[in-house]
This record gives structure tokens, sequence and C-alpha cells, in this order.
């Protein structure tokens, strides 16, 4: 015999009822992802909280060390993360705070103020270099940008100690011969200048173009090294 309690909450489920229950499945399943990819000032998303596991991940932030070098060219901000160089930047550059936003956004990092092993080996081969007593560098390196950024970046570390070539021909290296304009932009993007030297691209028609340290550094750096 049926039990009448069961029968009284009995109804036939239309297709339209299964719509419904599946899309109210499908909104759930949303909500709880989003709640555990995102957290923003402990407040509840959308009736979900994510769990003590996710919401310690989020608050921890990796370190980026970083130490001012007084060139001959200028100032320059040196950093490390873990155990690779992961800046050498003028202070005067004019994209300061876009390169920062950048190695902190995709390094999940911040940013402070103290020395490392990388950083005094890169101190030590600056000066060296500055002395006219290296042409080369061996402080590992790490790139942060997109892909294209750095195929551009590792292209820099081929051009050798007085050498020079263009935007056109770096673009022609790497296999895309018509993305001048994109080279050019991801010389200015390079974050680990005199190591990555950016300073041997100039145009075409071999004027010295732009440069993050200023006109007068990467004509200084070239005559350094006997090309100017």
């Amino acid at each position: 015999m049926h039990n009448p309690n069961i029968l009284r909450y009995t109804r036939m489920v239309s297709a339209e009822d299964v719509e419904v229950l599946l899309f109210v499945a499908y909104a759930r399943s949303r909500r709880v992802m989003a709640a555990s990819l995102f957290y923003v000032d402990c407040e509840w998303l959308n009736g979900y909280r994510p769990c003590k596991i996710c919401m310690k991940t989020m608050k921890e932030k990796n370190i980026i060390k970083f130490k001012r070098y007084e060139s001959p060219c200028g100032v320059q901000m040196l950093g490390s993360f873990g155990d690779r160089l992961c800046l050498c930047d003028w202070r005067v550059e004019k994209h300061r705070d876009h390169v920062d936003r950048r190695l902190k956004r995709m390094l999940n990092a911040e940013f402070q103020e103290e020395t490392s092993e990388v950083i005094e080996k890169a101190v030590r081969q600056l000066d060296g270099f500055f002395a006219g007593q290296r042409r080369t560098f061996d402080v590992p390196l790490l790139f942060v940008g997109t892909d294209f950024q750095k195929t551009v970046w590792n292209e820099l570390l081929k051009i050798p100690f007085g050498k020079t070539i263009s935007y056109g021909e770096m673009a022609r290296r790497i296999g895309k011969p018509k993305a001048v304009r994109a080279v050019a932009n991801a010389n200015g993007a390079n974050s680990i200048s005199i190591f990555a030297p950016c300073h041997r691209v100039i145009g075409s028609d071999h004027s010295l173009t732009g440069y993050g340290g200023g006109l007068d550094a990467k004509q200084a750096l070239l005559k350094l090294e006997g090309v100017l």
C-alpha cells in the first residue's frame, strides 16, 4: 500500500520543470565556483564563502626583493624573485609604475626593500661592466610578461657587446617581419635593462630612438661599448 503522505507531494514533472531545475543547478555551480576563486574584503559572495584554506592562500603574497643601484648613467632598481633577477630598471623610466604593477600582478607579489644573493651578484657584474672589465653576464634572469614579450627579450640576449641591430632586423630574427611596432613596444616594456640589452636596438636610420633610461643613458652605454 502506498504511503498517503508520499502521494500527497508527488506530481508529474514537465519538460519545462526539468529545464528550470537544470538552470538552477547550473547557476548554483557557477556561484560556488566564483566563490572559490574570488574573495574580496572578507565579504559573502552570492551567499557563499571560500574555505579557510582558500582564504589563507589568497592572503599570502610572494616577495620581490629590491635595492637601489647607483650607476654612472643613473639610478636603477634591482629586484629579485626567488633566485633570479626580475628587475633592473631605471628610476626615471616613464613606465616605472607599469613595470612594478606587472611584476606584482603576474608574480602575486609585493616589493620589499632588501638585498639577496642574486642582487649582489648583479651589482658586482654591473660594477665590472661600467668599469670596462666585463662584456657578458651570467646572472639568472626571470622574464615576466607575455609569450611574445619573452621571445623579444630572449632575442636581446643574443646581441653581443658592441653591436647594434634595428627593430626591423629583430622582427625578422624572431620570424615576424611585419611586427616591427610590436617589437619596439616589447623592447620598451623590458624590465631587465643592460642584462637584456635593449639599448643595443636602434632605428633603421641608425637613430637612437627611445630608451627607458633616457637617450643620454642609451648614448652613454653605446659609447661604453665602443659603438659611438
